[in-house]
């Protein structure tokens, strides 16, 4: 099954790659939030991804956010495709709003070790595995490289926000996790515990990233509780966390999943997404990056493709502008930059990286002369089509240095297209992408009817 391990286009900025969302900056008031298939555990994100994880997380967000704008704004603008949402920039507080309606996961485990005060909040003794609390407590942590548990008090004292705008925080988390209550015990389900993150908008509180997702909360099956509480499943990344604990050797986590976990998994997520919101979600044999790819392009985000035209020096930007103007009006991105193969070429593999990673189709051009090694270094880099296009001076130079960009190592498929404005068209036509298909078949027959009509009039010319 097709995953979505990150997002990227070199069309959009790439503000943060968070465990598993990725920010793309679209202008100074919206970011895009995509929400990949990776999963974290432990602090770490694991090397295998959960299949339809990201859309599960991506529209069940959507969906509470939905359900809830009557308690507080969120910074949803609209879904551009199921793992996607264009979002408002906002002013992130960097507080995690954790609140908890039973003893369990790390807070039981602590409380088993003898603990009964968390995050300033006292916690009677006597309480068994997996009790309900009488009120929900709210546990905040603070949102660094390593988080911790902190005081309200804390929070006040370290800067972090003002006792005033916590308190609203507090009041609004408190109502967000009965609302939550409220539905999912409609669909069977227990809101065990959860997180609320916010942002200032203009001055005004706004509830962002995400809400009662399997992510950010823990549920559990009412039924299934009110069997045994204490031996409980969580209908959420627990299962992952438990076989991570099951399998650690020397104090050590795995790094990966077997396939049977990770089916299970995505089994998981799917049938909690179809619980909470009715709706189905199916699995299909399109590539998510493909899909999201055309979604950005239709939502106007982003052109449906790129060519990046590499320069081995400045001196080259004549060249290399005759490149951009042919693709620009096909309607395709282009990106210029500057590398050379001999003089820094250790900066080749992080530059194709941002490109062979991208969700849309793209094609590189190079563009050095003399002893042309980029058009080589980069096809040995990158697995996108690669064109070489040196800036020759006249024919002398070309037939003096052609050979540098026609002999390639094996494994290292470089092309070489002499004149700018074919290349150009070489890089276009490698995209593959449908429309350009149709402009050049009708080109071509535009061409051919041409040529068809002079050799008529040069044949009725000849014989009058």
């Amino acid at each position: 099954m097709n995953v979505l391990q990150t997002a990227s286009t070199p069309q959009l900025q790439t503000i943060h790659r968070g465990k598993v969302r990725d920010s793309l900056r679209v202008d100074a008031k919206t970011r895009l939030l995509v929400v990949s298939d990776r999963l974290s555990a432990f602090d770490r994100v694991l090397d295998t991804p959960i299949p339809l994880k990201g859309e599960v997380l991506s529209r069940l967000a959507n969906w509470w956010f939905e359900k809830t704008t009557d308690l507080v704004p969120n910074h949803v603008l609209r879904a551009v495709d199921p793992v996607a949402t264009l979002v408002r920039e906002v002013e992130p507080i960097r507080i995690e709003m954790v609140v908890r309606g039973y003893l369990t996961g790390s807070m039981g485990r602590a409380y088993a070790a003898g603990a009964r005060t968390f995050c300033g909040a006292a916690v009677p003794d006597g309480l068994a595995p997996n009790a309900r609390f009488p009120q929900p407590l709210v546990t905040p942590t603070t949102k660094e490289k390593n988080d911790r548990e902190i005081s309200p008090a804390e929070i006040v004292s370290e800067g972090w926000t003002t006792a005033e705008r916590y308190a609203q925080m507090r009041d609004v988390a408190l109502r967000l996790f009965e609302r939550g209550t409220r539905l999912l015990a409609e669909k069977g389900l227990i809101l065990v515990d959860t997180k609320y993150e916010f942002g200032l908008l203009d001055g005004q509180l706004v509830l962002i990233d995400e809400i009662h997702t399997p992510d950010s909360s823990r549920m559990w099956d009412q039924a299934a509780y009110d069997r045994d509480p204490a031996r409980v499943e969580a209908h959420d990344k627990e299962y992952v966390r438990a076989w991570l604990r099951q399998n650690r050797k020397n104090g050590e986590y795995p790094a990966a999943l077997p396939d049977d976990v990770v089916r299970e998994t995505t089994r998981r997520y799917v049938d909690i997404f179809e619980r909470i919101t009715g709706e189905q979600l199916a699995a299909t044999d399109e590539d998510p990056r493909a899909r999201l790819a055309r979604n950005l392009a239709r939502a106007g985000l982003i052109r449906d493709g790129f060519v990046v035209i590499v320069m081995g020096s400045k001196a080259d930007l004549e060249h290399a502008n005759k490149m951009k103007a042919v693709i620009e009006a096909h309607g395709i991105f282009a990106d210029l930059r500057v590398s050379s193969a001999h003089k820094n070429g250790e900066d080749l593999p992080a530059l194709v990286a941002e490109y062979d990673s991208a969700v849309e189709p793209g094609a590189l051009i190079a563009v050095a002369g003399l002893s042309n090694g980029l058009g080589g270094a980069l096809a040995a880099n990158s697995a996108l089509p690669v064109i070489s296009c040196p800036p020759f001076k006249d024919g002398t130079d070309l037939l003096l240095n052609l050979n540098s960009s026609l002999m390639m190592p094996s494994q290292v498929p470089a092309m070489t297209v002499v004149r700018p404005q074919e290349a150009a068209l070489a890089a276009l036509r490698a995209l593959n992408l449908p429309r350009l298909k149709d402009r050049f078949r009708a080109e071509i027959a535009d061409l051919k009817a041409g040529l068809r009509r002079a050799d008529a009039e040069v044949r009725e010319a000849a014989r009058a």
